[in-house]
């Protein structure tokens, strides 16, 4: 139960670092502002949730370690669950507060940073283009998460490569679809915005999906570890190295 309710937090503090900015203050940074707030929200959970639940905060991630042998397959509906809730009380938080301002916030019309094609895509990119960058940004973050919390990979820097890449997969990806790369992080909006998100939703779980898959399976080919690790393990690792390099180090005391 403690990783479920870690998996929400986490869940909930990306959704709200990132959706929140968009909404909030995109006219303000921009997509480059919006795409560091993605990073650095994950980036920020990987250190404060990592150890407890590996920190996947996206249904994609989960597939993707379960595939790779990281994750039992008996925890993958708790960590679902968990994500899509703190997706749908994180988008449910933004639409709170920007409802809050003079003019009042119409999800509907404003769209609450949901993802989409076609006319509601933000540089109008058809369903074909929007798949495409789903899916292979997609690969992109699962396979940086594999790699980096591979057993032969530096202890401890996971989470600084994990954000960097969720930062260039935004940059990439919001004139194309919002970027989603996380089907969580779809739902949360949509259910606020209804209409059309619902109607384009699916492609904003299938080809995440398959990015994943497909991150799996490629990683799987050229570099199966030897000794299967969590994320969660990983990021303990750098624990134990730092006080096994202080015992080390410790000066003698001669009699």
């Amino acid at each position: 139960m403690k990783r479920y309710l870690a998996e929400f937090i986490g869940t909930f503090v990306l959704v709200t670092g990132g959706v929140g900015s968009a909404v909030l203050a995109g006219d303000k940074i921009g997509f480059v502002g919006v795409s560091f707030a993605f990073g650095l929200s994950l980036l920020a959970m990987a250190y404060a949730v990592g150890p407890i639940s590996g920190c996947h905060v996206n249904p994609a991630v989960t597939v993707g370690l379960v595939i790779a042998g990281k994750l039992p397959k008996k925890d993958v509906p708790g960590y679902v669950i968990a994500q899509i809730a703190g997706a749908i009380a994180a988008a449910g938080l933004v639409l709170l507060i920007a409802r809050s301002a003079p003019a009042g916030y119409d999800p509907g019309a404003a769209g609450l940073a949901a993802n989409g094609f076609g006319e509601h895509s933000p540089g109008h990119y058809a369903l074909a283009g929007g798949f495409i960058a789903e899916v292979v940004l997609t690969f992109l973050l699962v396979f940086t998460v594999l790699g980096t919390t591979d057993a032969r990979a530096p202890a401890g820097f996971a989470g600084l490569a994990i954000g960097l890449v969720l930062t260039i997969i935004h940059l990439v990806g919001i004139p194309v679809t919002n970027t989603s790369v996380n089907p969580a992080r779809s739902i949360g909006p949509a259910v606020f915005v209804g209409g059309w998100a619902i109607e384009q939703l699916w492609l904003f779980v299938v080809a995440p999906l398959g990015g994943a898959v497909l991150a799996a399976s490629v990683y799987a080919s050229i570099r199966a570890p030897e000794v299967a690790i969590t994320a969660a393990e990983a990021e303990r690792a750098l624990k134990t190295e730092e006080e096994d390099r202080i015992v080390r180090h410790r000066p003698e005391v001669r009699a």
